[in-house]
Parts: C-alpha cells; sequence; structure tokens
C-alpha cells in the first residue's frame, strides 16, 4: 500500500512537468500576453489546468473503469483540435498587434488629431482621436467589449471561459495516453481514478506557475517597454500560429487523419 500511494503522489509531480509541455507553454503564453498583473495570470492558468483535469478525469476514467476504447480516427481528431486551437489564439493575438503596428507604419496626419491604440477592457482598436471635447471618436459603450460586458457580465466571465475551454481540448489530446499508462502502473480501477485527480492538481499548480512566470515579462513591458511588449506579443502570436499549423500537417497527413490511414497510439 505505501508503494501505491508513493506511485499516486508521484503524480502530483509528473502533473506539475506536464505542464511544461511545448504545446501548452505556447498556448498559455498567447492567452497572457495581454495581462499586466501576477495574479490574474495564475488565475488563468489555474482555470487552464481545471479544464484540463476535468477531460483527462472524464475520458481517462471512462476507460479505466469501463474499459472505453477510442478509435485512431477519433485519438487523431482530438489531436489535431490542439493544432485548430493554437492557429485560433496566434491569429486572435496577431490581429490585435497589427493596430499597434498600424498606429507606427501609417499615422494619421491631421492638426488637431492623432491615430492611436487604446483599450477597452481586452478591447483594443485604432482610431482618429483628439484630446478636446468630442475628439474621442465614440462613446466608451460602443465598442465590443462593451457589447459583451452588458450581455455577459461586468466581470468579462467570457475572458475566464477562454483558458478553461482551452484546458479542455489539451486534455482531450493527452487523455487517452494518460489512462493507459495508468493501466499499466496501476492495477486497481478505482486507484487509478485516484491517480488521474492527483495528477490533475499537480498539472494545475504547475500551470499556475509557468503562467505567472510567463505573464511577468508581458506585465513589467507593458508601460515600463511598450515596443518590447508589443514584439513579444507579435512573437507569442507568430510562434502558436506556426506551431497550430504544423500539428494540423503532420496530424492530419504524417499521421494519416486525413489519408484514410491513420497511425495513432497513445503514447
Amino acid at each position: 500500500m505505501v508503494t501505491l500511494f508513493s506511485l499516486v503522489a508521484l503524480g502530483f509531480f509528473l502533473g506539475m512537468r506536464h505542464a511544461t509541455d511545448a504545446d501548452h507553454v505556447i498556448a498559455i503564453a498567447t492567452i497572457v500576453s495581454r495581462q499586466r498583473k501576477l495574479g490574474a495570470a495564475a488565475l488563468i492558468g489555474a482555470l487552464w489546468g481545471l479544464g484540463h483535469t476535468m477531460t483527462v478525469a472524464l475520458v481517462g476514467g471512462a476507460i479505466i473503469l469501463f474499459g472505453v476504447v477510442i478509435p485512431p480516427h477519433v485519438g487523431l481528431a482530438m489531436e489535431f483540435a490542439v493544432g485548430v486551437m493554437l492557429v485560433l489564439l496566434g491569429v486572435m493575438s496577431l490581429t490585435g498587434i497589427t493596430q499597434r503596428i498600424r498606429d507606427a507604419v501609417a499615422p494619421y496626419k491631421a492638426h488637431s488629431y492623432h491615430a492611436h491604440t487604446h483599450a477597452h477592457g481586452d478591447y483594443a482598436h485604432t482610431h482618429p482621436h483628439g484630446h478636446g471635447i468630442g475628439g474621442h471618436g465614440h462613446r466608451p459603450e460602443q465598442t465590443p467589449q462593451a457589447w459583451l460586458d452588458r450581455h455577459m457580465g461586468k466581470l468579462s466571465v467570457y475572458q475566464w471561459l477562454r483558458p478553461l475551454v482551452v484546458g479542455v481540448v489539451h486534455g482531450l489530446a493527452g487523455s487517452a495516453a494518460m489512462a493507459l499508462l495508468v493501466l499499466n502502473a496501476i492495477r486497481d480501477p478505482w486507484w487509478g481514478v485516484v491517480y488521474l485527480m492527483v495528477y490533475g492538481l499537480g498539472t494545475v499548480a504547475g500551470m499556475m506557475l509557468i503562467t505567472a512566470a510567463i505573464a511577468a515579462p508581458f506585465a513589467y513591458s507593458a508601460s515600463r517597454l511598450p515596443r518590447i511588449n508589443t514584439f513579444m506579443r507579435f512573437a507569442s502570436g507568430v510562434l502558436s500560429l506556426g506551431f497550430g499549423l504544423f500539428l494540423m500537417f503532420y496530424i492530419g497527413f504524417v499521421d494519416g487523419l486525413f489519408t484514410g490511414h491513420p497511425k495513432w497510439s497513445p503514447n
């Protein structure tokens, strides 16, 4: 029993290590690139870990307790979803960055107006702007961010759902491999489920630490070094987009998701 307990406890530290996987780090870096508070960034990491744990517990638990078998096409599709998600995160990040680049390349030429990028919550955009009365260009409530806040709550709950959903998608991609690993190491299925839950807690803790560490340079440079901050956000968006496209190509054609000859084994 001591050996079995030690094996389950080891799952916590393996969960922390799992949080450092490349696709996890790239996704979370893109999400927290606009964060200016480490506490909020750590919360985002916790939500990512929670979403990941939910999927691993549900899918992995079904495999361990009920012997569910995942077909190769389904397994590859779950991993392909990670690539799609990384592409979407990269596009969303780069769309915001282009506003800042547009300011520097083609500013408005007017006597009392200038163009700049500014934010309303998480929404950034550019328009001619003056410092006189009525020179802002629109009322604060006339933005997509304000519309979402009015319809989805002033706490911007939809922003916190994003890391949760990203964690769920990542959990889908790795749940089968984790379940089979547990089956090989732990014969008692209920202890296997306990292992998955402890593993999930380790993932949450590890992702909180990693997210805070990633967010630190973004938070520091946001006001002190804006050009470097813009470059880092641009780099994170490009990395997410590029890595996502690579995963989609590799899983779709090398592993055979789209060729009719899928080669998938959870590992």
